[in-house]
């Protein structure tokens, strides 16, 4: 059963909850557009705050993330909070929010990564300070069920995020590779290129094979990340808005069945169907083999995303895998869909 089966049932309450909080909302149809900020360019020496905002850090997992971002050249900083075990969240939701803000606010901390992901992010989308968010602007990295803060985030303040490596899985060389090329080494213009797969348990497993869904070219902002995530904050105030953008998308350990039901409930969201291109990385642990009982999750990919004839790709290098792009939420990028490629249009950071 997967970690975070128990989301999509708790999608509903979440909108409830956030109105309760939040009843200056109201329509969930409100949109912000704040102008676009970039956090500054990370160098060598800066601090990185680690924060574990939803699931609990183990100790060895988080030494392992201190000792990757030393060898990297970065100071770190975390509090007493991230060791935390309340549940299985490292900590309550007031004081997961409360390390994220003061991260934010603290002039020490030059970028934010998260430790890991794990459900709990959406518990706290209404405890931030999203106004001192604005006003102290740094990178925030992340992904999994870090997908509701970074879009969220850009979303109320304008924020580029980044859909990247967590603390756990940043040892990866590739990881690095386009961590550093997106935040410490801005280009006008940057292609992205597939992770090259020597490992024969990935160049064998269909979940890692690259397809064309439907051939085209699209240009727009990047948002996205997880699936679940994604479809979880449909008919919430934290909804993304699909109009014009580059939609990337992946999930873990999901059968197809219930990637099929997450893609049909997009389909039915008006938005979706004007984005500019649909970007599948890696569904680890999606795929089933064919039966008479069942479809292969290639087949309910190509099902529910071809008939919209929108430009679209499966396989490319992000997910809960090790190789990671880091895809900046907010960027303006390029699609090409018959040719597998993807190319940020301007630097994320300044």
């Amino acid at each position: 059963m997967s970690k975070r089966r128990s989301f999509l049932k708790s999608a509903t309450m979440l909108g409830a909850a956030t109105l309760l909080h939040q009843t200056s909302w109201g329509n969930k149809s409100i949109s912000f557009s704040e102008p676009k900020t970039k956090p500054k360019k990370l160098k060598p020496g800066d601090t990185i705050g680690l924060v574990a905002p939803g699931f609990a850090v183990k100790p060895e997992a988080l030494y392992l993330a201190e000792d990757t971002l030393h060898k990297m050249g970065f100071k770190t900083h975390y509090t007493e909070r991230i060791k935390g075990n309340y549940g299985y969240f490292s900590n309550t939701d007031e004081e997961r929010a409360k390390d994220l803000n003061e991260m934010f606010a603290n002039p020490d901390v030059d970028a934010i990564l998260c430790a890991r992901g794990g459900y709990g992010c959406t518990r706290i989308l209404d405890l931030l300070d999203y106004e001192s968010i604005k006003n102290n602007p740094k990178a925030l990295i992340g992904f999994s069920d870090i997908t509701a803060l970074i879009n969220t985030i850009y979303k109320r303040t304008g924020l580029v995020c980044f859909h990247g490596p967590v603390g756990s899985t940043i040892d990866d060389e590739y990881s690095q590779s386009y961590f550093k090329k997106v935040l410490m080494e801005p280009q006008e213009t940057l292609p992205i290129k597939n992770a090259i797969l020597n490992d024969p348990k990935q160049y064998r497993n269909s979940e890692y094979y690259r397809y064309t869904i439907t051939k085209g070219v699209g240009q727009g902002e990047l948002v996205g990340g997880s699936l679940t995530l994604v479809t979880a904050t449909i008919g919430t105030p934290y909804e993304i808005d699909f109009t014009n953008k580059l939609v990337f998308l992946e999930d873990v350990e999901e059968a197809p069945y219930r990637i099929d039901r997450m893609l049909t409930q997009l389909i039915d969201v008006d938005t979706f169907l004007k984005a500019k291109g649909i970007i599948f990385g890696v569904c680890k642990g999606c795929d089933r083999k064919r039966t008479t009982e069942n479809f292969t999750l290639r087949e309910v990919i190509m099902d529910r995303i071809a008939p919209l004839g929108i430009p679209a790709v499966y396989g490319m290098s992000f997910g809960h895998i090790p190789q990671n792009f880091t895809l900046p939420i907010g960027v303006e990028a390029s699609f090409n869909a018959y040719k597998k490629q993807l190319r940020l249009l301007e630097a994320a950071v300044s």
